[in-house]
């Protein structure tokens, strides 16, 4: 047969196997309508395949202009050739459409390396469709698939391990689209997945491509996610401050700032909270840690909790220390510690004149007091005092706030009051020696000075009469402890308070061995 004849006999038998190639056609170009009507995201994609099945029909016709210069064998390749790629151009479109637009309609979804691996199976179906038209044996292929398929696991084991991580990655719902991860020094968006690589789009407009089997094999964080949580995850931001500032104000003052005012993308819940973290050489260091609600706007949100707690310090007179070293050089001769006892002194009588049980002695009796007294801080949470242990010196509060509990025989609390500074605590231990009668517990940072029994001797001995004014006022203190405690009524409250008050007198003077004034 005359090779012209060739070529002719392959354009009838095509034409009449593809009669309805123009309705294909129009079939084809409704897809790719619908695609770019509702898939704008996917326009790049589907002029590029658009593009190439047009070049393809291009190819149908310059094939019959080719024949009809006698240029058979030419005609009759690019024949073959055109057909080969509008099939192509054809499944990738119907892959698209079936993928991308009904699925999504149809409320399927499926993870998008499925969509790639589809359309691997009809190229693959496609071609072997040819090779069967050209004349190829494919029971020969069939016979040795087992050593193609040995053959080509072992020289595509990465791009196989590729295809089956994806899958494994989306089947089992490891990451997904739209995912923030962080895989080595890498954090980034997950952008698509498909069945070779994962791309990951990171903050400074980069697209990192990680092969499958790589996340496979290692280990990653998928940021903010929690089961049955919202989208959110916690930052630290640290700052230091110097060691001249009491710690929980500190905490305090950086914790309402950022909860009291409204910052975007500062989750309400979990509230933030302060942490003291360490201890430099020369300052505290502290963090500040939020919610983050939008993971891609991490370092813009830091920088206005920064600007949020720094502003909260100055307000509050609190400067951000400089790295440096002190170097104190003072004349330590004796009027220079004169005047800083005298100082200490003046601060300390200060706090004496305003606690109740003081108010009798005088300046130099006072002074005296006052040169005894330690300084002792309590943070919040502490236990100042506990109810039945036994502690020979009492505390006064100079601020904060502190609750008074009763513990009960069923292991309970109640609270009976709550003091602030300017009151004392714990003279019931310091005059008579009795066991702690309630549970004092810091409510804030509380600041107190602590007197003990010795420190206080030396006054009662000097003025035993003191004892009468203090046991009043120890007798009106435990009767209201009692009247909580035991319920009791109103009935001969005087004569109650005044067989309290000989009581605690006598408990006074034995403890201190004052004896009976003459």
């Amino acid at each position: 047969m005359p090779r012209s004849e060739y070529f002719w006999n392959d354009l009838r038998i095509f034409a009449q196997q593809h009669n309805q190639f123009g309705l294909l056609l129009i079939i084809a170009l409704i897809i790719a309508a619908s695609l770019w009507r509702w898939r704008p995201q996917d326009r790049k994609t589907i002029a590029a395949t658009l593009l190439f099945f047009m070049i393809s029909l291009c190819g149908l016709m310059l094939s019959g202009v080719l024949a009809a210069l006698e240029i058979k064998s030419f005609a009759r390749g690019l024949l073959k050739v055109s057909v080969f790629a509008g099939g192509m151009a054809a499944i990738r479109l119907s892959g698209l459409f079936l993928f991308r637009l009904i699925l999504p309609l149809c409320r399927i979804s499926l993870v998008r390396i499925l969509e790639d691996l589809a359309e691997l199976a009809g190229y693959c179906a496609w071609l072997m469709i040819h090779l069967h038209a050209a004349g190829l044996d494919l029971s020969g292929i069939v016979t040795t698939s087992a050593v193609m398929t040995a053959v080509l696991a072992f020289s595509m084991q990465d791009t196989l391990g590729n295809i089956l991580g994806g899958l494994a990655l989306q089947l089992d719902n490891s990451i997904k689209v739209n995912d923030w991860i962080k895989v080595d020094d890498v954090t980034g968006r997950v952008a698509d997945i498909r069945w070779r690589y994962t791309a990951i789009e990171t903050r400074n407009w980069e697209t990192i491509i990680i092969p499958n089997s790589l996340l496979m094999k290692g280990k990653f964080s998928v940021i903010g996610r929690r089961s049955g949580k919202p989208l959110q995850c916690r930052r630290w931001v640290y700052f230091d401050v110097g060691y001249e500032h009491f710690a929980g104000k500190v905490i305090d003052i950086a914790k309402n700032a950022i909860r009291n005012g409204h910052i975007p993308n500062v989750a309400d819940s979990p509230a933030a909270n302060c942490l003291l973290m360490d201890f430099s050489p020369s300052s505290s260091r502290y963090a500040l840690r939020y919610w983050l609600s939008d993971i891609e706007a991490d370092d813009a949100t830091d920088s206005q909790v920064r600007n949020r707690i720094y502003a909260a310090l100055q307000r509050a007179g609190i400067s951000l220390p400089y790295p440096q070293y002190h170097i104190h050089m003072t004349n330590k001769d004796d009027k220079h510690e004169q005047n800083k006892q005298e100082r200490r002194v003046k601060e300390r009588m200060d706090a004496l004149q305003q606690v109740e049980l003081f108010n009798t002695l005088h300046d130099d009796e006072l002074a005296e007091i006052a040169e005894q007294l330690v300084y002792t801080p309590f943070a919040q949470g502490d236990i100042i005092l506990r109810q039945g242990t036994i502690a020979h010196w009492l505390y006064i509060i100079i601020s904060g706030t502190a609750d008074v509990f009763l513990e009960l025989p069923d292991g309970g609390r109640r609270r009976i009051d709550t003091i602030h500074g300017g009151c004392f605590l714990g003279e019931m231990g310091l005059m008579t020696g009795d066991p702690r009668s309630a549970t004092v517990i810091a409510q804030s940072e509380v600041l107190a000075y602590r007197l003990d029994k010795n420190s206080f001797q030396k006054v009662l001995d000097k003025r035993p009469e003191l004892a009468v004014e203090i046991s009043k006022l120890l007798a009106s203190r435990r009767f209201n402890i009692d009247n909580v405690q035991q319920q009791l009524d109103s009935e001969s409250i005087a004569q109650l308070m005044a067989q309290q008050q000989n009581t605690f007198l006598e408990q006074i003077r034995g403890f201190f061995g004052l004896g009976n004034p003459t």
